[in-house]
């Protein structure tokens, strides 16, 4: 396996009222539960924004590899959830995804393979719900 990049960050604190931040400087950012003050963002946006931006990576290398032009209009809606059930909290994930000047078929085939590409698929597959929902 050949190493591509390593994110470093410190976060401070927790979801209530933390504060986080990344060893390059890009990212400073405070921290909040959503259910309390709203100071800052909390982890489910962090994880909402990451993992919809390497879905749409890994949309564009299979597009890219298929020789599919993609429309510079393509969005992805993400969705991440915390639920608690008896054996505490667990995450779901829903992304909607918008492919414009695709018909239906090719763009549900361009997801199914955009999902065995994003390394947050692939790290996750069978450990939490994720759904890919073609909008």
């Amino acid at each position: 396996m050949q190493h591509v990049h390593t994110a470093r960050t410190e976060t401070i604190g927790s979801r209530e009222n933390g504060f986080a931040r990344s060893s390059d400087g890009a990212l400073d950012i405070r921290l909040s539960n959503p259910a309390g003050n709203r100071l800052g963002t909390n982890p489910e946006q962090l994880v909402a924004i990451a993992w919809s931006a390497s879905f749409a990576s890994s949309l564009k290398h299979v597009a890219d590899l298929r020789r599919i032009k993609l429309h510079t209009d393509v969005r992805i809606y993400a969705n991440v959830e915390l639920s608690s059930d008896d054996q505490g909290y667990v995450v779901g994930v829903r992304l909607d995804i918008y492919l414009p000047g695709l018909d239906r078929e090719s763009a549900s085939l361009l997801i199914e393979a955009a999902r065995h590409e994003c390394p947050y698929c692939r790290a996750t597959h069978g450990n939490i719900h994720a759904f890919y929902n073609l909008v």
